[in-house]
């Protein structure tokens, strides 16, 4: 037997991405994910269902909360090992779990103030799920790999590197387990990026596997637009019909490729004068330091990026972005006349300034809420998006009389059709594949389709599987 396989999170759910791979004596961990989803919020509260001093290894595939964001309880709670992970995904990660700590100390006590007010409790403690010295902890744990280089944990057990295409210094994990003087290959694919898509490199592909946990964010689906030119339409049309009107864009974007990725596109629009000269507010001190972390890495860029940053045409700082850092600055773009597009997180809208800038235009039938990303079921984003009338948000109830749009194409995962296409040279059957990190229905369409276009054993694991790999 190779092992023992746990489903510890993003289980037929999208978020809390963990899984515990043991092999005899070895155990090791592949990412330590928060759950975002409200109806499993309280799964963050719980322990550990393993003794975070008993694992060898955590290996993290990329920087985004969904898949780092416990690790600072998992060392508050007794791991005292490494955490590997490419050296950009260690950059962004400490600043995503900063942000992550802070925001959390300050909901805690907003919300003991509020429910005190309101004569009432919350489901949850009204304390910080962790602090800020307990996310500062971690950067002393992260230990860098480059990509197609491994780590090996002992003579048995090895984690290689490569890139996933999904977000900058992402990965995909292969775990090898040396078995009678050979290989055995399990691959962890974390998020695995759309090709074509700008500024990073295209993911990996593999021809063979034994064993492969796939993400299914996008299974059931493909996306309506796949090339720039698309996606640079939609954004056109959405932002100058929203400039006749006289209204703003507010875009609630995720701090980490997103947000550059829209500064990129709205750059070749404006090169192309087919928008007006609006003022654009990247109103996000975190999308702020991160974007820093992109100019460090332009090594990691495409080629295509790489030209356009030789021809003098960056995103990082064209004339009309203005740079917001404090809350001063934040709450003064509400009384600047005129239209314009504010770019804020969170990309869901469960926390950060983007709350702020919604309420202030969501009673406007002239403003547009544009969306840019994948929205959990049960956050306000995804609530918006399903087409209701009034919103709760910053514990208020307020009507909704603004535009809200989504443009699917921005999508750094890859669709139903891409995760084939990245299966697509693996010359022999793996043994099974483990579809995860999709809503259960995405999960399962996808696990179908791929078992009726392959013949391939493919499984949906529920929460707390556990599965022997032979």
């Amino acid at each position: 037997m190779l092992g023992k396989l746990s489903f510890l999170g993003a289980a037929r759910n999208v978020t809390g991405s963990c899984y515990l791979l043991e092999n005899h004596d070895t155990r090791v961990l592949i990412d330590c994910g928060m759950y975002q989803e409200r109806k499993y919020q309280s799964r963050n509260w719980q322990p550990f269902p393993f003794g975070p001093e008993s694992l060898d290894a955590v290996f993290l595939t990329h920087a985004h909360l969904d898949h780092c964001g416990l690790l600072p309880k998992l060392l508050r709670e007794g791991y005292k090992g490494k955490i590997y992970c490419t050296q950009a995904t260690a950059e962004i990660a400490q600043i995503i779990l900063l942000d992550a700590a802070k925001l959390q100390e300050e909901d805690a006590i907003f919300k003991a103030k509020r429910h005190r007010k309101e004569g009432r409790s919350g489901p949850y403690p009204e304390m910080p799920l962790y602090t800020v010295e307990d996310a500062e902890a971690v950067e002393s744990h992260f230990s860098a790999v480059e990509y197609l280089s491994c780590i090996a944990v002992n003579n048995d057990v090895e984690g290689c590197y490569y890139d996933a295409g999904h977000v900058l210094g992402a990965a995909v994990i292969n775990i090898n387990i040396r078995k009678d003087g050979k290989n055995h290959r399990i691959i962890f694919s974390g998020d695995i990026g759309e090709p074509r898509r700008p500024i990073i490199n295209d993911p990996t592909i593999f021809d063979e596997a034994e064993y492969i946990v796939l993400e299914s964010t996008y299974g059931d689906r493909t996306h309506e637009e796949h090339e720039n030119s698309d996606i640079q339409k939609q954004l056109r049309d959405c932002i100058n019909r929203t400039v006749n009107a006289g209204g703003n864009i507010i875009i609630p974007s995720f701090a980490l490729e997103r947000s550059q990725e829209i500064l990129y596109h709205l750059n070749e629009l404006f090169l192309r004068k087919e928008i007006p000269p609006l003022v654009v507010f990247l109103d996000s001190p975190m999308a702020i330091r991160i974007t820093e972390v992109f100019k460090r890495h332009a090594d990691l860029f495409d080629k295509e990026m790489m030209q356009r940053l030789r021809q003098g045409n960056s995103f990082f700082s064209f004339e009309n972005l203005k740079i917001i850092q404090s809350v001063e600055e934040s709450k003064a773009i509400n009384n600047i006349k005129g239209s314009s597009i504010i770019i804020a997180g969170s990309g869901m809208v469960t926390g950060g300034r983007v709350k702020h800038h919604i309420v202030n235009n969501i009673r406007r039938a002239e403003s547009t809420i544009l969306f840019v990303g994948y929205q959990a079921e049960g956050t306000p984003g995804r609530i918006l998006l399903d087409g209701a009338r009034k919103v709760r948000l910053l514990g208020q109830i307020h009507p909704v009389r603004a535009h809200i749009e989504k443009i699917d194409g921005f999508s750094a995962h890859a669709d139903r059709d891409g995760l084939l296409a990245w299966l697509s040279d693996i010359r022999v059957p793996p043994r099974c594949v483990f579809v995860t990190h999709g809503e259960e229905k995405a999960a399962i369409s996808f696990a179908n389709f791929l078992n009726e276009r392959t013949g391939w054993t493919t499984k949906v694991p529920q929460y707390k599987d556990a599965v022997e790999l032979v």
